[in-house]
């Protein structure tokens, strides 16, 4: 049995709630570990693990990239999948192959989301950094022409007069025929195999409690989702958590490894020069 209590980040989105919620309240065992949550934004996370802040934490597959001198990728936990990409939206419809000198919002620098914009268009420039809450209102008022959307945006963004111009995840799938990596859960390489091997399967059982006992988690989703209904939050989860978040499995880590390999070529992160994973 492990004893010790590490620091986990994710953000407090249904599916990370739905994911994590298991084990933080010590209904899965993790041989004796135990976790201090914090919950924090994306982006938030993104800058946290760019310090190395946090023993565990959920980051965006684009950060990956930059910190793998520090952290490994865990194969549980993860948000990859088919037809849940982020979205490029616009008050009116735009020709895709004419956004060069928009002025584009993204939802952080080190998104996902801002990545697959850059691998989509190379000659893209103009970019905002906003949270990604804040961003359909700024495409919506005239602040930005265009803005790249994620989280339970994707089921709002009608109400606020908004056209989709692509979705950058069905271009990545058509694209290289890989379902599309969002975010996954990245663990400090010091804490050694034994741990992280044992947060491993932690993580898998958390998401295996949560997918079985579907009701347990619902107080603490909604804790942390007070503005969405809950048909949101239902779709949110199951637009994000699925067997990927179990298990990455070959199909999973073929299509990180993939979106890393382009993003290395494209000059975004760094080549990789440490192994992604456990073993």
């Amino acid at each position: 049995m492990l004893s010790r209590n590490l620091t986990l980040g994710f953000s407090p989105c249904p599916n990370d709630t739905f994911i994590f919620d298991a084990l933080v309240h010590g209904r899965v065992d993790c041989d004796g570990l135990t976790f201090t949550e914090r919950l924090e934004d994306v982006e938030t996370l993104n800058k946290l693990a760019l310090s190395a802040v946090l023993d565990v934490s959920k980051i965006s597959y684009h950060l990956l990239g930059h910190i793998l001198d520090d952290y490994l990728l865990l194969r549980s936990g993860g948000a990859l999948g088919r037809g849940c990409g982020p979205l490029l939206v616009a008050r009116e419809p735009l020709d895709a192959t004419r956004l060069a000198g928009r002025r584009i919002a993204l939802p952080g620098r080190y998104t996902t989301a801002a990545l697959l914009l850059r691998l989509f268009d190379p000659s893209l420039t103009e970019f905002v950094y906003l949270p990604f809450d804040r961003i359909m209102a700024a495409v919506a008022d005239g602040s930005v022409d265009a803005g790249v959307i994620i989280h339970e945006s994707r089921f709002t963004y009608p109400s606020y007069g908004l056209t989709k111009v692509v979705d950058l995840g069905e271009w990545w799938e058509q694209e290289t025929g890989h379902p599309i990596p969002l975010g996954g859960i990245a663990a400090r390489r010091s804490l050694g195999e034994d741990i992280l091997s044992a947060l491993e399967r932690g993580i898998e059982k958390s998401v295996a409690f949560a997918f079985q006992n579907p009701g347990v988690a619902r107080p603490y989703i909604r804790a942390h989702s007070q503005e969405m209904s809950d048909q949101v939050c239902d779709a949110h989860i199951g637009l994000y958590v699925n067997d990927f978040s179990r298990s990455l499995g070959e199909e999973g880590e073929a299509a990180v490894q993939l979106l890393l390999e382009r993003a290395a070529a494209a000059g975004i992160v760094p080549p990789r020069r440490q192994p992604l994973f456990i073993g």
